[in-house]
């Protein structure tokens, strides 16, 4: 296991209400310094578009602060290092590559089902501060009639490895792997993550449905751009969509 990265904090909590929303009180308070806050559950975990986010006691809940320079294209651009670290930190653990894969824009499926998800918040007061929410299901996944109609079924990482890793144990292999993809963005720009994450992307070339608040748009899942947007070749042409929610076939749905 790579050694914790040099100068990032690390700050293990008991229960709060989200690590985002800690990351960015202490950023507001005048924090400057980048670093990993852990809580062993939340209170008030959440999700994209403010969705509810599962939290018992035993899964993962970590949020990275940071002030990256660049503005908001390139703060976004994270979501990108924070997915690909963290398949690179579930193989580190569980020694099984093939199971992992990158759902379009901010998940990991263990064998198609969703395992974790990444939140990013980003505010131009405070130093330009960067929260990047991770939540993972080490030990305990959401029932399904939790879950949204559509959504993927959820996966527990116990499913790969038994017993899963501690939540400190899991933040020790993904901290130094999301420190080599953020300074990999950094110095080269998002050209490698962009090739990295496409040999991983799950369904690349199969066709999805893009799903808008007032339409859904269907076609094959060509690529993500130098953006990071997402690229569908559509019976009306080629598509770019810098967000939305894709929908798989009914396969591994509830």
């Amino acid at each position: 296991m790579a050694a914790w990265p040099e100068g990032i904090g690390r700050d293990l909590l008991g229960t709060v209400d989200s690590t985002n929303a800690e990351a960015l009180r202490q950023a507001a308070a005048g924090r400057r310094a980048p670093g990993w806050i852990l809580a062993r559950a939340q209170s008030g975990g959440r999700g994209r578009r403010g969705r509810a986010w599962s939290s018992p006691e035993g899964n993962f809940f970590a949020t990275y602060l940071g002030f990256p320079e660049g503005g908001p294209q390139m703060a976004a651009l994270r979501s990108y290092a924070a997915a690909l670290a963290l398949r690179d930190a579930l193989v580190e653990v569980t020694g099984r590559a093939p199971l992992f894969s990158l759902k379009w824009p901010n998940d990991v499926l263990l064998s198609g089902r969703k395992l974790a998800g990444i939140l990013l918040e980003h505010t131009a007061e405070a130093g330009g501060a960067l929260a990047v929410g991770i939540g993972v299901n080490l030990r305990h996944a959401p029932t399904a009639g939790a879950l949204e109609p559509g959504a993927l079924l959820p996966a527990t990482l116990t499913e790969a490895v038994t017993p899963a890793p501690t939540p400190e144990a899991f933040l020790d292999a993904l901290a130094p792997a999301f420190d080599r993809w953020d300074r990999q963005l950094a110095t080269y720009g998002f050209a490698p993550l962009r090739t990295a994450w496409l040999d991983n992307a799950a369904r690349l070339g199969e066709v999805i449905t893009a799903k808008l608040p007032d339409r859904a748009i269907t076609g094959i899942f060509e690529s993500i751009d130098a953006d990071g947007s997402l690229v569908l070749n559509t019976e009306a042409g080629r598509v770019t969509l810098a967000a939305a929610e894709l929908h798989f076939a009914t396969e591994g749905r509830v």
